[in-house]
This record gives structure tokens, C-alpha cells and sequence, in this order.
């Protein structure tokens, strides 16, 4: 089959058109290279490639400013099993639009996404006290209403992406509104399981982890697994299970690879002590380089351990 008969990629998004996610995507494939599809929200855009509706999701992970995003760890950590492929990440900003002729006195009610309003707090509380937060969908619905014809909406102004004032034609009331000009969020590649990408050297693996008990020392023992074998995370977050309070499992990032020993030796430990381990992928990482690898724990260094047992075993070494 050429190029060009070949159908394009479709890829589950957080829509409508200019939000951050889509801003990611753009990242990953261009609209010419692949087909978009705007959903109603990450929970759908996942769901979109486990029916088969979609080949791929990107949707957002964690936030610089309010960490995991929960609706997609928890997501990923139920239902059929997918993988992560690839991150990417976005730097985010805010500004306040509404409809033309609307003054910031006037301002009320304000639609945002809950992201867009935790990262936005300080500046409201100083320049709007009193202000209610409309919660939205994405960055960009409530943009899509102002946009649209006036039927009385519940807000007065709204939080978007700066790319979705022109796009929108929206009157700006102020500009840089988040707290934190450094803000960035990291996005995410969700694909079916499949072949891992290749190990770069600085790689980073995904999993969720059930502990082996609720008793005293369980969570250590869990973090022993990577302790032991050099391993660091860059992440880790307590999720409740849901089947009783004080039930938790842990979603973590951990640096390196599923082909890198350390790793490996890190996941056959958790499989042993752990009720339940969902590992959701292996893949180059972006937001930091990668941490010194202990002495001891390198590739060379597992291996060399396992021939000498090996050779223990023959008799071959004493």
C-alpha cells in the first residue's frame, strides 16, 4: 500500500481545537500526518483507543503546579492494559477573555478548567476577591461558548490558552494571569501494548503498584525493590484502590528502562512481593536527564553477578 492510500493515525485528543493538549499533539503529528479527534474529555479520549475508535491518545499526566492528573492515572491503572509511548511537554499560561464590551469590573463568574484555576489563584484572589470558578471541561470549551451565540451563559469571562483568543475572536481583559510563568505540564502517548520503544539511556517506566500488605513497613518494603537495585523515581503518588478506605496503591515513575537490568531485577522484586503491578510502559524522557547510575548497578555489573551464580552452580567458580 503507497503513502499516500494509506489511512492516517487517529488520535484521541482533549478538543475542542486549542488547548493544550492539542498543542501536544501537534508535538507528536502534524494534521497533515494524522487525523485528530477532539473528545469531551482524557477519560473518553482513552476509552477512544481501547474500543478501537482511536490508534492513539495524548492526553496530560502532571502538572508542574498540581502534580498527577487523576482522571488519567487512574484510567490507565484500570480496564485493558495500555502503554505510554512518548511525553512531551507544554508550557502553560492563561488569559482572561470574555465577549467584546464586558469590563473586568464587571466580571462574576469566571469558566475554567480546575488546572487552569489552581494554577491562576493568587492573581484572582488580588484582582477579582469574591470571583466564582464555572468549572469546564478543557482550557478551550468555555472559549467555544463565548464564541457562540449569547443564550445567557453561567459565566461572564473565561481562563484559556493565549492561542485560543485569536482563534475565538475573544476580548481580552487580561493577560498573563497564572501564578507561575514557569508552569508546565507533561502530556502523554497512549497506544495499545506492543513493542516498547527503544532504550535511549535516559528512558523512564511507568507502573502502578498495589502494596504487599496494609501493615506497618509494606511501604518500604515496596520502595525497597527499587532501593536495592539503584533505581530512582522521579515520581510517585498515593491513588486509593476504591474497595475500602485506607487502601491505596501507587502510581510511579521510575528512571530507566524495561531493557536496562536495574529495571528489570526492580519489576521481578515487585512481582514477588506485590499483589498487583500494571507497568504501562517504557520510554525516552524529556523533562530531566537522567540521574547518575550507582555504582554497582549498572548492566555489566547484573550480569557479571548472574554468570559467577551461574558458575557457582556448574561448579566452574568457588
Amino acid at each position: 500500500m503507497s503513502s499516500q492510500s494509506r489511512p492516517r493515525p487517529r488520535y484521541a485528543y482533549l478538543g475542542p481545537t486549542g488547548t493544550f493538549t492539542e498543542a501536544a499533539l501537534r508535538q507528536v503529528v502534524s494534521p497533515e500526518e494524522a487525523q485528530y479527534l477532539p473528545q469531551v474529555d482524557v477519560v473518553s479520549a482513552i476509552e477512544a483507543v481501547r474500543t478501537g475508535a482511536a490508534d492513539r491518545a495524548v492526553v496530560a499526566i502532571e502538572s508542574s503546579v498540581e502534580g498527577g492528573v487523576t482522571a488519567v492515572l487512574d484510567t490507565l491503572a484500570s480496564g485493558s492494559a495500555l502503554t505510554i509511548q512518548r511525553e512531551v511537554l507544554v508550557p502553560v499560561s492563561f488569559t482572561l477573555v470574555a465577549r467584546a464590551g464586558t469590563d473586568l469590573g464587571a466580571v462574576g463568574r469566571i469558566s475554567a478548567h480546575p488546572h487552569a484555576w489552581a494554577q491562576c489563584r493568587r492573581w484572582l484572589a488580588a484582582n477579582l476577591p469574591g470571583v466564582v470558578h464555572v468549572p469546564a471541561t478543557s482550557n478551550t470549551a468555555p472559549a467555544a461558548l463565548l464564541a457562540g451565540p449569547d443564550e445567557g451563559l453561567p459565566f461572564d469571562a473565561a481562563l484559556v490558552p493565549p492561542p485560543a483568543v485569536d482563534h475565538y475572536g475573544l476580548h481580552v481583559l487580561a493577560g498573563h494571569v497564572a501564578d507561575n510563568e514557569r508552569a508546565v505540564t507533561r502530556f502523554v502517548v497512549v497506544g495499545p501494548p506492543g513493542d516498547q520503544p527503544a532504550r535511549t539511556g535516559a528512558d523512564k517506566t511507568t507502573l502502578m503498584v498495589h502494596l504487599p500488605s496494609n501493615q506497618a513497613g509494606a511501604l518500604l518494603e515496596m520502595l525497597e525493590q527499587f532501593a536495592t537495585r539503584g533505581v530512582n523515581l522521579s515520581r510517585i503518588e498515593s491513588r486509593p484502590i476504591g474497595d475500602a478506605l485506607g487502601r491505596y496503591s501507587f502510581s510511579i515513575d521510575a528512571e530507566g528502562h524495561l531493557e536496562d537490568e536495574r529495571v528489570a531485577e526492580a519489576l521481578m522484586g515487585l512481582h514477588r512481593v506485590c499483589p498487583h503491578v500494571r507497568f504501562m510502559g517504557s520510554y525516552p524522557r524529556v523533562d530531566a536527564p537522567a540521574g547518575q547510575v550507582r555504582p554497582g548497578t549498572h548492566d555489566a555489573d547484573f550480569l557479571a553477578a548472574r554468570r559467577w551464580v551461574q558458575d557457582l552452580r556448574t561448579g566452574a567458580a568457588h
